[in-house]
């Protein structure tokens, strides 16, 4: 039996408001995520560490690839930062997850970002555990709505 490439485009049915996660959690990436003992683990992030109280340098793992063939680097986190910045509240379970308004982002190279915060955030891991990381084929073709609603605003 001859195997082909998976195609095609997956329509969830089921209406229950947590799908989203299961999606997103299987098809995105994100800095880090818990273990199963609820500990933090670096994920797309192969290491971190403070420059100074305000400025973290994020070292992104090399070798991730996304199903359409696209390999995470640091552009890829610079389209998700601006896309979710665009928001009013990001994350709904409150505006603790989202980043500081004023927070800069810089790309140092192809897989390593600077990301300067107004303030000292002590919140940043957790912040990035609901960080997602999607191809730019996910924001050109859907990004939470956009297609739908002109915005992800609102697509909890």
């Amino acid at each position: 039996m001859a195997s082909s490439a998976p195609a095609g485009t997956i329509n969830v049915v089921d209406p229950h408001p947590l799908n989203w996660l299961y999606i997103t959690w299987n098809t995105m990436e994100e800095p880090v995520r818990t273990d199963e003992k609820g500990y933090l683990r670096n994920s797309a992030m192969e290491e971190g560490y403070w420059v100074d109280d305000t400025t973290l340098e994020i070292k992104l793992r090399e070798g991730i690839t996304f199903q359409d063939g696209t390999p995470l680097n640091s552009e890829i986190f610079e389209r998700a930062f601006v896309e979710t910045q665009k928001w009013k509240a990001p994350h709904p379970p409150g505006t603790y997850l989202n980043f500081d308004p004023d927070t800069e982002l810089q790309v140092v190279d192809d897989h390593t970002v600077r990301m300067r915060f107004p303030v000292a955030d002590g919140l940043v891991l957790g912040k990035f555990r609901g960080f997602h990381l999607p191809s730019d084929r996910f924001w050109d073709e859907m990004g939470f709505g956009y297609k739908t609603l002109g915005t992800g605003e609102g697509h909890w």
